[in-house]
């Protein structure tokens, strides 16, 4: 990943952060008076003609600068896994798995269903076998989708850090735990609240260098006070007491984290981390043009949508 192996590509990508949107831009959109408004405002950003610019335009554009860049494909395992627990859910209830698949990702549908079907796996990447396999057996011996789910979520995570560590630079180690973390405790939170097990806990919880599986498991079997103030002694001590405060608060806090994250391996010269931080920006502003989008749908006030908004790359 050293030297000048992704020059041309982050020479790319600086040129694409100018249409990234900016404060300025945020706040025309928080104040425009209708969607055409704000399509408008979008458009004078991205210039005249400029093509679709989703993430999966993205993802297709990085992927030709840095075709074989195993780096570049850990940010969407998190897609990977997904499908595979909805093309699952698809294939079991006899739905067209197609309306449940989300784009970008390694793994294409027509692959995913063959496994699924043939309950052979050697043609998924090497990453997601044993959890496919697992994950079938356990939700058609036990009827359990959420137990499913809470398995394939949780590995999905554990894939991101064992690869990270193969193939990345410390940049990728530190998103894929910073990810965990943000996923263990929201998920630590929501099993505090419903009293789930310890068992279901085990498998739910990911774990990572940053915060501690059996303690935090621990912690949230006493309930949500518990937990809060197992995470008010931790590092992560803001990101409880937004918890506490709100789950919408504290969702924000990891995208603002992941964002800031982000920043550090912005301007670099070199190497895969600013394609990297690119997809994530691109993640974050899609992000925010959707939920500013829902708070215009239901009336929310020019302040409320503002405390919404996260963090900006630009």
């Amino acid at each position: 990943m050293n030297g000048t192996k992704y020059a041309n590509a982050v020479g790319a990508v600086r040129a694409m952060e100018n249409t990234l949107l900016g404060k300025s831009d945020i706040d025309q959109l928080v104040n425009a008076r209708s969607k055409s408004e704000v399509d408008s405002i979008i458009a004078s950003k991205r210039g005249s003609g400029a093509k679709s610019d989703g993430l999966a335009e993205v993802w297709a554009m990085l992927r030709e600068y840095a075709p074989d860049c195993k780096e570049l494909e850990i940010l969407l395992y998190r897609n990977d896994f997904h499908n595979f627990k909805a093309v699952l859910k698809a294939i079991i209830s006899n739905r067209d798995p197609q309306h449940y698949y989300i784009s970008p990702s390694n793994v294409e549908l027509s692959v995913l269903v063959e496994a699924i079907n043939t309950k052979e796996y050697d043609n998924l990447p090497e990453y997601m076998r044993d959890t496919a396999a697992k994950a079938y057996e356990l939700v058609t011996r036990t009827l359990d989708g959420q137990l499913s789910d809470s398995l394939i979520d949780a590995d999905a995570l554990k894939a991101m850090q064992k690869s990270a560590v193969r193939y990345g630079s410390g940049f990728m180690k530190r998103y894929a735990d910073l990810l965990t973390v943000c996923a263990d405790i929201k998920t630590a939170y929501r099993c505090s609240l419903l009293n789930k097990s310890a068992q279901f806990m085990e498998t739910a919880v990911c774990g990572s260098d940053e915060l501690e599986k059996d303690a935090l498991i621990k912690a949230a079997l006493g309930g949500a006070e518990s937990l809060f103030s197992f995470l008010e002694a931790s590092h992560y001590s803001n990101a409880g007491a937004l918890l506490k405060e709100s789950t919408a608060q504290y969702e924000k806090w990891c995208d603002d984290v992941l964002i800031e994250l982000a920043e550090t391996a912005r301007m670099q010269a070199f190497g895969a981390e600013p394609l990297e931080a690119y997809f994530i920006a691109k993640e974050a502003e899609i992000k925010n043009l959707r939920i500013l989008s829902v708070c215009k749908e239901f009336g929310a006030d020019k302040e409320t949508i503002t405390e919404r908004m996260r963090k900006l790359y630009v």
